[in-house]
């Protein structure tokens, strides 16, 4: 598939999507998704990528759904377009294939993330969010009810008083409280934004992708579970590592007083 709304960038180590519809405050066109879904696909395939950035060009990080793209082809009047391709993601939606990538996945949020780009964020493992960022749900305010997940994932992070007051209403948080609440790890300068996720991508690519992908799995069923079944899925998990290469070089890494070399394994 050849990207148009979004830009794709391998380097380092780290796949970078960066939402490039700015004249559109990056707002998710049914292609859009498409593109998405695609682009985490040939992530998954690809060994060599260890980590994942999402950002956004232009002031917006993402307005939220194209309502208007989105209820034309909700409606059956697009025909010859991209809406009658084949679709990535194996039956799944969009935040669905980002939520369960193998591969830590970091929103850098540079402006206002509204409605299903407060949803985008909630399905990344890290959240570092400009002083210039602020975020809300706003469907509230439009008579919707939101699509991608908002109300199931936004009460797992935040505590469900708060998460029903922000859907409730619709109103606006600064990034200071965003931060406060969990709703983002980070906030830093404006000018800084690109340095701290770099930092934080520098973090992630030593270490284990197995060890990690297993985390990150186990995080997520866990919290589709009651506590009692999420540890018997965490020791049967571990068990299963003990044979694992990554295992053994981070056993021997810790004997030999040295920095685990998980490049090899």
């Amino acid at each position: 598939m050849e990207f148009k709304d979004i830009l794709f960038e391998k380097k380092d180590r780290v796949a970078t999507i960066t939402l490039n519809r700015p004249e559109k405050y990056n707002a998710l066109s049914f292609n859009c998704y498409l593109e998405i879904m695609q682009a985490f696909e040939n992530i998954e395939k690809d060994k060599e990528i260890k980590v994942v950035v999402i950002k956004s060009s232009g002031k917006a990080f993402c307005a939220g759904a194209d309502l208007g793209d989105l209820g034309t082809v909700a409606g059956g009047q697009k025909t010859g377009t991209v809406s009658e391709q084949p679709k990535p993601g194996g039956g799944r939606g969009p935040y669905e294939v980002i939520e369960g990538c193998s591969k830590p996945v970091i929103a850098a949020v540079q402006g206002m993330a509204l409605a299903g780009g407060l949803e985008l964020l909630m399905v990344c493992d890290i959240v570092i969010a400009s002083e210039q960022a602020k975020f809300g749900d706003q469907h509230a305010n439009f008579g919707l009810i939101p699509g991608g997940g908002a109300t199931q994932r936004l009460p797992r992070l935040i505590g469900i008083r708060k998460a029903k007051e922000l859907l409730f209403t619709g109103d606006w948080i600064s990034p200071q409280d965003a931060e406060r609440i969990g709703l983002v790890n980070k906030v830093v300068p404006a000018d800084k934004l690109d340095d701290a996720t770099n930092e934080m991508c520098q973090k992630l690519i030593g270490k284990s992708y197995e060890a990690t992908s297993a985390v990150k799995k186990l995080v997520y069923d866990g919290m589709q579970t009651d506590l009692e079944s999420g540890l018997k899925l965490e020791r049967a998990a571990v068990a299963a590592h003990f044979s694992s290469a990554t295992f053994k070089e981070g056993i021997k890494a810790f004997t030999e007083k040295r920095k685990p070399d998980f490049s090899q394994v």
